[in-house]
């Protein structure tokens, strides 16, 4: 399929003014210019019941989490975000639409992770603060209104690596999870996959600025093969938490994540992939210009509001509400609403949406030669 009609008039505007690609400007102008686009692009700012900034202990020093909290009483279950930026942009702010807009579709609570970055704090100074969160999050569930029992953990881009690596740590060293959230996620250092090698138009995301993110976030290229940096060279994939791997047709990243879909699937985990044709990577976070993006956060919280079976949460309000109705009500009483029902299909098998996973190569097909790009 071509670009999506959106994606191509973003594209020709970026042409047209020759926006400069964020690996061409220093890391100050380019941390700058990652902002003011997301923000640009994502929309209105959904207001949220309450959202609290503080700080948790991480393996060095303390960590800036924020917390979106939609209405309600008692425990809530809970995402925990990393946010995207190839480990060496990005922010709390950069990912406060999609948390935003999660918290309240799902509805949900959303913790997202201020890590360290590089080149700042290289490998694995970010999966060691990801990791340490949510364990201090789990840990502390009373005082932050967690349901331990249905906790997440999801991240866009490079969160998407990093959310899959603190499963793979938290399978030996908890905390227990319930589901990941993997969007266009980075899963192998090197990759030279066919999406790779096609990804080379100058005005979007391509393989040069995947290249140019590793060449900041790893020490050493031999660290890349280290399966906390490549969740897909991990032994074995079994015993992870379900997931929903969400992919862009037109994005250097898109085999890479399908084939880790791929492998979630065949070692036996609850997996569902859904490729977005037309769409480019970081359309999730985009959701103010593109459809797409609208859909993409849909998706992602219609699963989210599955896996917490949020729909028994809405019916044991509703029942609470009809008891206190009935119990020494006037003869008008009161108008209770039935809670709208979840989406109901399991998340059991490997549903394909959107045009399908990638054709042709499985997960053992990819090469390793090369570092994804230029930089």
């Amino acid at each position: 399929m071509p670009l999506d009609p959106q994606v191509e008039k973003m594209r020709a505007e970026r042409e047209t003014a020759d926006v400069p690609q964020l690996y061409t400007q220093s890391l100050a102008e380019a941390r700058a210019a990652d902002l003011a686009s997301i923000q640009a692009a994502g929309g209105a700012v959904e207001k949220v019941h309450e959202v609290i900034d503080r700080t948790v202990p991480g393996p060095e020093g303390e960590l800036p989490i924020r917390i979106y909290r939609p209405a309600g009483d008692g425990m809530l279950p809970t995402l925990v975000y990393y946010f995207g930026g190839g480990w060496t942009l990005g922010s709390i702010d950069t990912a406060d639409g999609i948390c935003r807009r999660l918290a309240n579709a799902v509805p949900c609570q959303v913790i997202t992770v201020g890590y360290r970055l590089a080149p700042e704090h290289k490998f694995p100074a970010a999966v060691h603060d990801c990791h340490e969160a949510v364990r201090w999050i789990s840990a502390n569930a009373e005082e932050l209104r967690v349901d331990a029992e249905r906790l997440a953990v999801g991240g866009d881009s490079a969160g998407g690596n990093l959310a899959a690596a603190v499963t793979l740590l938290a399978r030996s060293g908890g905390p227990a999870l319930l589901a990941q959230l993997l969007v266009y996620p980075n899963t192998r250092y090197g990759s030279d996959t066919p999406s790779m090698r096609s990804g080379d138009d100058p005005y979007l995301f391509n393989k040069t600025s995947v290249g140019w993110y590793w060449n900041h976030y790893l020490a050493d290229p031999s660290d890349g093969l280290n399966p906390l940096a490549s969740p897909l060279l991990a032994d074995h994939f079994g015993e992870l938490p379900q997931a929903l791997v969400i992919t862009a047709e037109f994005d250097p990243l898109r085999d890479e994540g399908e084939f880790y879909a791929e492998k979630l699937f065949a070692a036996g985990v609850p997996t569902e992939l859904s490729r977005y044709d037309g769409m480019v990577h970081g359309f999730f976070a985009m959701s103010g210009v593109l459809d797409g993006g609208k859909r993409a956060i849909a998706e992602a919280s219609a699963f989210l509001s599955r896996v917490f079976k949020v729909s028994d949460d809405q019916a044991s309000d509703d029942q609470a509400s009809d008891d206190e109705a009935s119990d020494g009500e006037s003869a008008e009483g009161r108008a209770v609403s039935e809670g709208e029902a979840a989406d109901a299909e399991g998340a059991g098998g490997q549903a394909v949406s959107e045009g399908g996973a990638a054709g042709g190569e499985g997960a053992d097909g990819e090469e390793s030669g090369g570092k994804g790009g230029d930089g």
